[in-house]
């Protein structure tokens, strides 16, 4: 790794040789709010602003930059301010289907190596939102970690209840146990991190990822609300932020999201619910539709107590969830370009 450069490494070198080339410097983006980018380099962390070369051959809001992005850009005013040319290919991402009824992608964070889905046990714990955590972070590629806050405020058999209903949805990702009141777990977390490596932090607001945050740096640098009478805390964070821990570990702080549409996760849909995929695949027909084909081995399991109904219907959902949203997209699309194709022939036509 290039020193300096917050998770540079071998392999975005030579695509920033390529991309870049010898007039454009590799950045990386550090922040992203309104429009208003802020990018750092082995120097210093700088506002940047995108060309309008950028935003004219831009297609989709999958284009556009977003926190983790390496970046090209061109330097002005001495170093002080940046313009964004490019996008390196990212590596891994974090998206999800835009907040609404838009149907459309929203870009969350690029180039993460794992990502600590964020669960309180007091009042947040949920297997089924787990589930659509895991769907985005297999998705794109990102190694889940799973953070079970506030364990003070639940006895040692609750959270081995929590504990069993999360591996009996044959989820098999790490779990750490922790309290920010007691620190018990904050060392495990840190010490999980790695100098170089990017980590993000998912979950609902108020579950305690800013206050996890401020123990991991040793300091209360981030802003945190104060706690309501059941033991939820209140969301402070307010826009997608990485930070860099002193061991050399970087750090994507968000907000909470309220909504998490799933949006063209095909093979995070598979990877997540892995259980379901190897027993379908010794259903009798390969095409079996795990309804009242005989020889299903899905339908034999949930009778048998083997799978949970519940795990799998919350497979279903997710699975046509995406189909649905990933055909709306496709057909917005064919639209916006038919309607674009029509823009162009009719200012064509005018100006003859």
């Amino acid at each position: 790794m290039k020193s300096g450069k917050p998770g540079w490494d071998e392999q975005f070198g030579i695509q920033a040789a390529a991309l870049c080339g010898s007039d454009l410097h590799p950045a990386r983006v550090t922040a992203v709010d309104r429009g208003r980018y802020v990018i750092r380099n082995a120097q210093d962390e700088l506002p940047a602003e995108l060309t309008g070369k950028f935003l004219h051959e831009a297609t989709s809001s999958v284009d556009m930059p977003c926190v983790g992005d390496w970046v090209c850009v061109q330097y002005h005013d001495a170093g002080a301010s940046a313009s964004i040319h490019d996008v390196l290919p990212r590596r891994s991402f974090l998206r999800r289907k835009a907040p609404g009824k838009h149907i459309d992608f929203q870009m969350i964070a690029a180039n993460i190596d794992v990502a600590f889905i964020v669960q309180s046990c007091h009042f947040d714990f949920n297997v089924r939102r787990l589930e659509r955590y895991l769907v985005m972070v297999n998705e794109g590629q990102i190694e889940p970690v799973l953070l079970l806050t506030k364990t003070d405020l639940v006895s040692t058999a609750e959270l081995e209840r929590m504990m069993g209903s999360i591996r009996a949805a044959g989820i098999t990702a790490l779990i750490i146990a922790l309290s920010n009141l007691t620190g018990e777990g904050v060392a495990q977390v840190r010490e999980a991190m790695e100098a170089g490596k990017t980590y993000c932090l998912l979950g609902s607001s108020g579950v305690g990822k800013t206050t996890l945050i401020n123990q991991l740096l040793g300091q209360d640098a981030l802003q945190t609300g104060a706690v309501s009478g059941t033991g939820e805390g209140r969301h402070t964070t307010t826009r997608r932020h990485l930070i860099t821990l002193d061991n050399g570990a970087l750090l994507i702080d968000m907000p909470g999201m309220r909504e998490l549409g799933i949006m063209s996760a095909g093979e995070g849909v598979a990877d997540s619910f892995a259980d379901i995929k190897v027993l379908s695949g010794q259903c009798r027909f390969s095409d079996c539709s795990h309804e009242r084909e005989p020889g299903c081995a899905i339908r034999k399991a949930i009778e048998n107590g083997e799978l949970d109904a519940a795990h799998y219907q919350s497979y279903l959902k997710l699975q046509a969830e995406s189909d649905f949203n990933e055909m709306s997209y496709l057909d917005k699309r064919k639209k916006d370009k038919a309607f674009g194709k029509m823009v162009r022939t009719v200012l064509k036509a005018r100006r003859k």
